[in-house]
């Protein structure tokens, strides 16, 4: 089946799947945001227990996603894999050291013998929090934004720069996208606290909460979205493969591409319509409108990053050098065979569907933190 599909139709079929993922890598990034929030809310050891313990019964999605992500990057488009983790350095290995001390953090915080104390491990999960998400932001922003490097014939490729990554935390663009997502992920983490828990102390302080992360979040994504639609993007002849800059290529790109342009708008009002009800109508749900909305909109963005002759890994410094999905790729054969496997994602879907469910089937309360029966982080 997937064998007798072009070359350049299994290149946009994976470069959905990658899109499908970084939109859930995103989303599932509210257990990083309520990290940085667990000691603000809580104004004892017990409050502090059940909200880390409500986030700890997810960590596990979040750092899988992530894994998921990078190893299908690294399989369909292999070049963007060289070039990025080779290059950008120090950010890939700052974004990954941090959600490695937030799994140890989750696994030894509470063991017996833990000589370094639970007041460590709530350091660590909260530097996880704060670098993991607002650093993947930045990552992804240079999406549209470029990187500084070279690839020659023998698809080598060079860093030009010695900051090795560090050097996209200098441009503003970047930065707008980082603190979008960082604040992002901080409302996303109040709303679930506010779907997960049974306790009318928390319940209030979460709520007045949410405001304060929601208002910036709107403030740096509108930021980022209305100065991406202006500027120019890194557009692909289809004809001869050369790369150039065409004025406005991001907004083309939602007007040549309606279906695209219609979810994206779907899902801003679906985040905004979340967080509305939270706050006015005292609504514990408004994580699935809000949850369900950060997917379809990074989703978005994801797609046209990479559809209709855009350069989804672009290069400022040599611009032929930007990497697409159509020279970025693997080979017909590679994605064929990955693509049977991909088939296997619904039943994974459902699993932590089915697990998701199990796992929230009661919120947590006082009471639950209390008893022996009940596994603590």
């Amino acid at each position: 089946m997937f064998e007798k599909l072009s070359h350049l139709a299994l290149q946009h079929y994976w470069w959905l799947i990658i899109s499908v993922l970084g939109a859930a890598l995103v989303l599932l990034m509210f257990v990083q945001g309520g990290q940085t929030l667990f000691t603000s809310l809580s104004k004892s050891k017990d409050e502090r227990t059940m909200l880390i313990n409500i986030l700890g019964r997810k960590w596990e999605f979040t750092f899988t996603t992530l894994v998921t992500f990078g190893g299908a990057f690294f399989a369909a488009f292999p070049l963007f894999y060289s070039t990025s983790f080779g290059g950008a350095y120090w950010a890939w290995m700052i974004l990954l050291f941090a959600f490695i001390i937030q799994a140890v953090s989750y696994e030894f915080r509470t063991r017996e013998g833990n000589f370094f104390g639970t007041k460590t491990y709530e350091v660590f999960l909260f530097i996880n929090g704060m670098v993991g998400t607002f650093l993947l932001g930045v990552v992804v922003a240079s999406f549209f934004t470029g990187s500084p490097f070279y690839i020659n014939d023998m698809n080598e490729s060079f860093w030009k720069a010695p900051t090795r990554g560090l050097e996209l935390l200098l441009n503003v663009h970047n930065l707008s996208l980082g603190l979008a997502v960082f604040f992002l992920a901080r409302t996303l983490a109040l709303l679930y606290f506010l779907n997960s828990l049974h306790d009318e102390v928390l319940e209030i302080r979460v709520r007045k909460r949410i405001p304060h992360n929601a208002i910036p979040f709107v403030v740096f994504f509108l930021t980022f979205v209305i100065w991406l639609m202006f500027r120019d993007g890194y557009a692909v002849n289809p004809e001869t493969s050369e790369v150039f800059m065409q004025p406005n290529k991001y907004f083309i790109n939602f007007i040549e591409m309606p279906i695209v342009l219609i979810l994206f708008l779907s899902g801003v009002v679906l985040v905004l319509w979340g967080i509305g009800i939270s706050i006015f109508k005292k609504s514990n749900r408004g994580i699935w409108f809000s949850g369900a909305g950060s997917f379809i909109t990074v989703l978005s963005l994801f797609l046209i990053a990479g559809y209709n002759n855009t350069a989804f890994y672009p290069s400022y410094y040599d611009i032929q050098s930007s990497i697409t999905i159509a020279n970025g790729s693997s080979s017909h054969f590679t994605l064929s065979v990955m693509s049977y496997v991909s088939l296997m994602i619904p039943i994974v879907v459902a699993y932590i569907w089915f697990a998701w469910r199990a796992i929230n089937r009661h919120k947590m309360t006082r009471k639950e933190i209390e008893s022996s029966d009940t596994h603590i982080y």
